[in-house]
């Protein structure tokens, strides 16, 4: 069997000076290409994990290989280098710069890798390409990113994530700030240019009722839960 791309096996993190963990006993996998629901009430440490995955922190047990690397086993610089290489990141508040354009900002996508910038070939037409399958209108292409409407840096925002073909893509909450139209019609995009990159993609919400949309659903709340069952 071919090694999952992201491999999770009894994950635990507490943050220095916290007893009780925030994550206690994670286990999951990615496979290339699949499309993972992570559901979680507020609190629950979506976002913990997100800084997991991207070697931003490193667990207090368990660990997390990625395409068969132990993230805990590289230095400080390599996580570096293996977060620009490899992963892509739609935050929830975006994270534009807001006084660049958009194609600006999806250039910053593939910025500190030579992987990224290599494989999307010419970046510009690269960022164009993605904008417009996005479905962000060219005349939005030349206004600075803070006179954006929500959902058009929504748009710029999945576009950057996705420029020079990610192995994953972390969406952090991306379509909480979408009524249910805007929020489909995001998803159906953002599946599709995934998908024409190859790319995986981990998306995080509290809204279950997209959890149907996905290869396959993991439930942080009921972890949790399990953790704190007496042996």
């Amino acid at each position: 069997m071919p090694e999952p791309l992201l491999d999770i096996e009894a994950l635990k993190f507490a943050w220095p000076g916290d007893p009780a963990p925030v994550i206690d006993g994670l286990s999951l996998a990615v496979e290339p290409g699949h499309r993972v629901f992570l559901a979680g009430a507020s609190g629950s440490g979506k976002s913990t994990l997100l800084a997991l995955i991207g070697g931003l922190v490193t667990p207090t047990g368990g660990r997390i290989r990625f395409a068969g690397d132990d993230l805990a086993a590289l230095s400080r610089a390599r996580r570096d280098r293996f977060r620009a290489d490899h992963l892509g990141v739609i935050f929830q508040q975006f994270n534009l710069l807001p006084w660049l354009d958009p194609v600006a900002n999806v250039l910053l996508g593939c910025q500190f890798s030579r992987l990224r910038r290599n494989r999307a070939g010419n970046r510009e037409t690269a960022a164009r390409e993605l904008l417009a399958a996005m479905k962000l209108d060219e005349d939005r292409w030349t206004r600075r990113a803070d006179e954006l409407s929500v959902g058009q840096q929504q748009r710029v925002a999945a576009a950057r994530a996705l420029i020079g073909h990610p192995d994953l893509v972390l969406a952090d909450e991306p379509t909480s700030a979408l009524d249910a139209d805007r929020r489909d019609a995001f998803i159906e995009l953002l599946f599709a240019q995934a998908e024409r990159a190859g790319s995986a993609v981990l998306f995080v919400s509290h809204d279950r009722a997209l959890a149907d949309r996905f290869d396959a659903t993991v439930e942080l709340d009921e972890i949790h839960a399990a953790a704190t069952v007496p042996a």
